[in-house]
């Protein structure tokens, strides 16, 4: 396991010397750099979404990554309690207080770091103009100081979920191998890529009993995607049951630092080496980063209130 997590950072290493090497010899002004913003989401509830999301950031950070999760679910916002952690700011206090953005993070175990949404998304159409530029000048600091942002954002078809789904660049659909999971994911899919057939899209099946069943479920929404939707889903990975999850939740922990060596913490690894592989990690040199992500949140937003 160690020797293939070094694998990974020397793929990383080696992409950003790339990348560098292309603008000096190409003579391009060198451009700013951007964090991979990625919303992790679902059709419905109870699927684990959320748990996968802080999971999987810590698994990044063990990579080398920084990672950072902004918690985006108005209603049940429950990232802070998976990481033992009471923020005492939110966006809205960066919005509407003008705190900096850099004096909200909460930092949890093993470098992860937390933002707690609030009520930021109603709070980002109530503002006028000067604030939200000040917003977004400020968010973008963001950009410089991580690799990835992952958006943690509420379940089901809701508009809000919707909208953050549209402003990110990547998008990660959790499901378990339930029928009605199942077609609430798609579900969801659709109505995705109804708006923008260009999304990159990716697959976790989550609670499997099989690694059969894991990937049959994972063939189906692929096949139907790609046969109905002409579109072409990524399997990120699967998770099959595991009680220390469970135990992990209770005891208010991540599993991956509670039982490192549980199938379920093997499983998010490989998730997460994937997620950074090279094909995966080039998608980080399209990314437009978290000031692109804010400024179409707001004009998605502007449109439904």
């Amino acid at each position: 396991m160690k020797d293939q997590a070094d694998k990974l950072r020397e793929i990383v290493n080696n992409l950003n010397m790339k990348q560098q090497s292309l603008q000096v010899s190409s003579g391009d002004k060198p451009r700013e750099k951007t964090a991979r913003v990625i919303t992790v989401t679902s059709g419905k509830g109870g699927v684990g979404k959320t748990n996968i999301a802080v999971n999987t950031a810590i698994a990044l950070c063990e990579l080398g990554l920084k990672v950072i999760i902004i918690d985006a679910d108005l209603g049940l916002a429950n990232v802070d309690i998976l990481l033992g952690l009471v923020p005492k700011f939110t966006l809205v206090d960066a919005l509407n207080k003008n705190k900096n953005i850099m004096d909200i993070i909460c930092e949890g175990p093993n470098g992860i770091k937390f933002v707690s949404g609030g009520s930021g998304v109603e709070a980002l159409v109530k503002t006028d103009e000067d604030r939200l530029n000040n917003f977004i000048k400020n968010i973008e600091q963001l950009d410089s100081s991580f690799d990835i942002i992952l958006i943690d954002t509420g379940a089901g078809l809701s508009e809000n979920v919707l909208k953050f789904a549209m402003a990110s660049d990547e998008i990660i659909v959790v499901t378990t191998p339930e029928p009605t999971s199942i077609t609430d994911a798609y579900a969801l899919i659709k109505l995705i890529v109804n708006r923008d057939k260009e999304k990159v899209m990716r697959i976790i099946v989550n609670r499997a009993e099989s690694v059969k069943e894991a990937n049959d479920v994972l063939n189906k929404l692929m096949m139907v995607s790609e046969r109905f939707l002409y579109t072409k889903l990524d399997p990120l990975g699967i998770i099959l049951y595991d009680e220390t999850v469970v135990k992990a939740v209770k005891l208010q922990q991540a599993f991956t630092l509670g039982f490192p060596n549980s199938q379920a913490s093997k499983f998010i690894r490989q998730i997460a080496y994937k997620l950074v592989g090279e094909e995966s990690y080039n998608h980080r040199y399209t990314s437009r980063g978290i000031k692109s992500f804010v400024k179409r949140l707001v004009s998605f937003i502007s449109i439904y209130y």
